[in-house]
C-alpha cells in the first residue's frame, strides 16, 4: 500500500471520487460531514508513517501475512499451464476481508468513532469487522441480510461469539443490498460517534479508493513473489471473481497499469445470464446509482434496483464497484461469469485435485480457468479469496456429499 503519485491512472480516481464515468459520491445531507472528513483527511491518515507501521504490523502479526503464493500442480497439469493460487483463504478469519477492516479500524480510531458499523452477506466481511472490534474494545454493530443469515449461519455464531450484535435486514431481497441500505440508514441516525466499514469497493468516495488501497497488499504481494518463484516481474493473467469486487480490486492494483497483465473478473450468473435470476451486473446493468456512487447496476427502464440472485451470499449484489465498471467499460480487464451449477463444479474440483475447499465465491473463479485459452508457459495468479467452512451447508445440500 505505498503511496502513489496523483496522476489518474486506471486504479486511482480523481479527485472527485470518479473512476472515468463512474464513482463520486452521491450522499444525503445528514452524512456529508462523515463523508467530506473522510474525503480530506483518509489519504494523509492513512500514509502517516505511524499508520503505516501499524497496518502491517496487524498484517503481518495478526493476519498472518504474506499469505502464500502456491503452485497448484494437480490443477495446473489439468489446464496445461501454471497456476498459483494466492491463498487468502488463510488470513486469520479466513478471507481477505481482514486486510480492509484492520485498515478501517485503524482509521477510526485516528477520527475518534467508537462506534463500528458494517454490513456484510456472506459474513466474511462481518467477521472481518466483529474481530477488529474485539481487539480495539469497540462496539460493533453488523447488518446482515435475513436470507444471508439463514445460509451463512456459521458466520453468525463467530459475529456474535466475538461480541458483535447481528441485525437481521428484513426488506427486499433480504440479502447483501439490503444489508447496505439498513447500514447507511443507521449511519445517518448516528453521524457524530460512529464509522462505517464498508466492506467492498463500492459507495461513495472515498469508500471505493481506501478499500481497493488497503487490499491492494494482495498486489503488492504476488507482485514480489512471483519474481522471487518464477524470475518474472508480473504474472500473465490475474483472476478473480467480482460481486462489489473487492478482493478483484486488491489483486488486480498494483497491475492496472501493466497491460502484459491480462486481468480476468468472474461474476455470478446465478441461473443463467437470461433466467431472470442473476448478478451478471456487466452483462445486465446499465449506469446508475446505488449505495452512494456511480456505477453499473442491474435496473429496470425506470430505475428500480432489479433484485439479483447467486447462490453465493458474497457474490448477490445488483451492481459492481466503479473501479470494476470503469475496467470493464475502457476494455482493462475482461469480465466472465459462472453459473451456480459452474461454481459448485468448480468447487469440487478444486478440492479433489488440491485438497483446497474454497468459498463459493472464488469457486466463480475458478469455474472461469476452463473458459480461458492458456499458453504453456503462462503464469496464471488465482485470487483464493476465501476457505469453504462458511459454505459447507451449502455444499451439502447441493452436492452428493
Amino acid at each position: 500500500m505505498k503511496m502513489t503519485t496523483n496522476t489518474i491512472t486506471f486504479k486511482e480516481p480523481d479527485q472527485h471520487g470518479y473512476y472515468g464515468q463512474f464513482g463520486g459520491a452521491y450522499i444525503p445531507e445528514m452524512l456529508y460531514k462523515n463523508v467530506q472528513e473522510l474525503q480530506q483527511q483518509y489519504l494523509d491518515i492513512i500514509y502517516d508513517p505511524a499508520f503505516q507501521k501499524a497496518f502491517y504490523h496487524l498484517l503481518r502479526n495478526y493476519v498472518g501475512r504474506p499469505t502464500p503464493l502456491y503452485l497448484a500442480e494437480r490443477l495446473s497439469k489439468e489446464l496445461g499451464t501454471t497456476i498459483w493460487l494466492k491463498r487468502e483463504d488463510l488470513c486469520h478469519t479466513g478471507a481477505h476481508k481482514i486486510n480492509n477492516t484492520i485498515g478501517q479500524i485503524l482509521l477510526a480510531e485516528r477520527l475518534g468513532k467508537k462506534r463500528i458499523i458494517a454490513e456484510t452477506g456472506a459474513g466474511q466481511h462481518g467477521v472481518a469487522t466483529a474481530t477488529v472490534c474485539a481487539l480495539k474494545g469497540l462496539e460493533c454493530i453488523v447488518y446482515m441480510g435475513e436470507k444471508d443469515m439463514e445460509r451463512q449461519a456459521p458466520n453468525v455464531a463467530r459475529m456474535r461469539m466475538l461480541g458483535a450484535k447481528v441485525v437481521p435486514a428484513t426488506s427486499g431481497s433480504k440479502t447483501l443490498k439490503d444489508a447496505t441500505n439498513e447500514a447507511i440508514r443507521d449511519w445517518i441516525n448516528h453521524p457524530d460517534d460512529t464509522h462505517y466499514i464498508i466492506g467492498s469497493v463500492v459507495g461513495p468516495h472515498p469508500y471505493p479508493d481506501m478499500v481497493a488501497r488497503f487490499q491492494s497488499v494482495i498486489s503488492e504481494e504476488i507482485s514480489s513473489q512471483i519474481k522471487e518463484i518464477t524470475g518474472k516481474d508480473y504474472p500473465s493473467h490475474v483472476v478473480a471473481c467480482v460481486g462489489g469486487g473487492s478482493n478483484a480490486a486488491g489483486a488486480f492494483y498494483h497491475f492496472t497499469d501493466n497491460v502484459n497483465v491480462q486481468l480476468i473478473a468472474v461474476e455470478a450468473a446465478g441461473k443463467g445470464i437470461d433466467s431472470g435470476e442473476t448478478a451478471a451486473t456487466t452483462q445486465l446493468g446499465t449506469p446508475g446509482i446505488l449505495h452512494g456512487s456511480k456505477s453499473l447496476l442491474m435496473q429496470t427502464t425506470d430505475g428500480q434496483v432489479v433484485e439479483p440472485h447467486s447462490i453465493s451470499a458474497g457474490l448477490d449484489y445488483p451492481g459492481i464497484g466503479p473501479i470494476h465498471a470503469h475496467l470493464f467499460k475502457s476494455g482493462r480487464a475482461t469480465f466472465l461469469h459462472a453459473t451456480d451449477d459452474e461454481a459448485l463444479d468448480a468447487s469440487l474440483k478444486l478440492s479433489r485435485l488440491e485438497g483446497i475447499i474454497p468459498a463459493l465465491e472464488t469457486a466463480h473463479a475458478i469455474a472461469a480457468l476452463w473458459k480461458l485459452s492458456f499458453k504453456p508457459g503462462d503464469n496464471v495468479v488465482l485470487c483464493l479469496s476465501g476457505r469453504g467452512d462458511k459454505d459447507l451447508g451449502t455444499y451439502m445440500q447441493h452436492l452428493s456429499i
